[in-house]
């Protein structure tokens, strides 16, 4: 099984770096796509690593971080010092041929390298590309430099999480950047849609920060009709109870409950063996004292039975799963989720597929992701047509390469 043709023949010139723009592009190259990601031997994508030393490029550090091995699978790579004339002309004669440009630097870089999108689309009139700053391309902000933590901030969320007797609290995941790949890559499918029906290419403009605006909603939404910030309740809700994470049986296992109707409320207590709380408004008003109840209850419980149980009973309840359950997860793997696959320099390494599927099977995984400069011949002669002296003097000029560089 290879992967799916729902995007056969379409071509994407991959520019970003960290985790928002490559995921974009990665959904892209799940659906059958050829996602050809462009990077510079010294200003490499930096989830490769964060700052280069000379001992860490020899040990093969560019190539071990799992996480841009996870977000750049079933991509080509090829690199290009886009500071020099001739590595701008090649990435020029690259969207020349190529549907899709994905770019996720900070507002103003590639108009700067004079490969701004009026520039890109007079070679390519019919491109799509999307660019993918932290702010947006315009707008007082439009030039701050930010990573997924600060955009998460700038989003509002911090504010609704956490305990009201602490202050904001992050979730610690950069969730700006996973939902701004999300987004981007429904953006570019209904850009690509678009394209289908009329010939004509676009430049999407999309804010991280503002793609988070949907997770915490019901804060924009109180403080517009009230005037109040609404207070941080930890894991408890105001319209249901129980809801939290409770202690069970084991060095740090806990279950996540929410009760959210009275008939689960029955069920519950009835399973838990719990006494003494009416209906939601009084369970609400005692919360200390049921969440002691409720916690009393699953401390001496196995966390996985104890969910199973109270799903069973018709209780919305789940085990917290580890990330180390969660690659031996039975649901998972029959669904066929982790797909193992062998990669340069770290070996065998367990890939998810993609979330979605076409029929009863999951999108297949056709290679890990590339080494630095892995595909250059192959993209250079073979799409772009350049003879191998030409190679050779790219690599003799430092604009291609095959191994990270410390700056000059």
């Amino acid at each position: 099984m290879s992967r799916p043709d729902l995007l056969a023949g379409v071509r994407v010139v991959d520019l970003s770096m960290g985790w928002a723009g490559p995921l974009a592009a990665r959904h892209l190259a799940d659906m059958g796509a050829d996602v050809i990601k462009v990077e510079d031997c010294v200003r490499f994508d930096w989830w490769r690593g964060w700052e280069a030393t000379q001992e860490w490029i020899d040990a093969g550090g560019a190539e071990k971080n799992p996480a841009f091995n996870m977000v750049n699978r079933n991509k080509r790579d090829l690199t290009l010092d886009l500071s020099t004339p001739k590595g701008g002309q090649l990435l020029k004669r690259l969207v020349a041929v190529s549907d899709v440009v994905v770019e996720n630097y900070s507002a103003g870089v590639l108009a700067k390298l004079g490969l701004g999108y009026p520039v890109l689309a007079e070679v390519n009139p019919a491109l799509v590309m999307i660019s993918m700053p932290a702010f947006g391309t315009d707008g007082p902000w439009s030039g701050y430099r930010a990573y997924g933590s600060t955009v998460e901030q700038a989003s509002g969320l911090p504010h609704l999480s956490g305990s009201p007797e602490h202050p904001p609290t992050m979730v610690h995941v950069a969730l700006g950047d996973p939902v701004g790949g999300l987004n981007g890559a429904a953006a570019l499918l209904t850009a690509l849609r678009a394209k289908s029906r009329t010939g004509l290419g676009q430049h999407l403009d999309l804010s991280q920060s503002q793609c988070l605006f949907p997770l915490g909603i019901q804060g924009i939404l109180t403080q517009s009709a009230t005037g109040e910030t609404p207070a941080r309740l930890g894991n408890r809700s105001a319209r249901h109870a129980p809801h939290g994470v409770y202690p069970c049986a084991g060095d740090d296992e806990w279950i996540t409950i929410v009760v959210a109707t009275e008939t689960q409320w029955r069920a519950f207590a009835s399973h838990a063996g719990i006494a003494g709380f009416g209906d939601l408004a009084d369970r609400l008003a005692r919360a200390d004292a049921l969440d002691r109840a409720v916690a009393e209850f699953t401390s001496g419980q196995v966390a996985e039975l104890l969910s199973a149980e109270l799903q069973a009973a018709g209780v919305p309840a789940a085990h917290a799963a580890s990330g180390l359950e969660l690659a031996g997860d039975p649901h998972l793997a029959a669904r066929r989720f982790w797909k193992l696959m062998n990669r340069d320099v770290v070996g065998e390494l367990p890939h998810p597929a993609a979330p979605y599927r076409v029929g009863e099977a999951p999108f297949d995984i056709d290679r890990p992701a590339p080494t630095l400069g892995e595909h250059n011949r192959e993209v250079l002669t073979g799409l772009l047509g350049l003879a191998e002296a030409d190679i050779s003097a790219l690599e003799r000029d430092g604009v291609i390469g095959d191994a990270p560089r410390l700056p000059p």
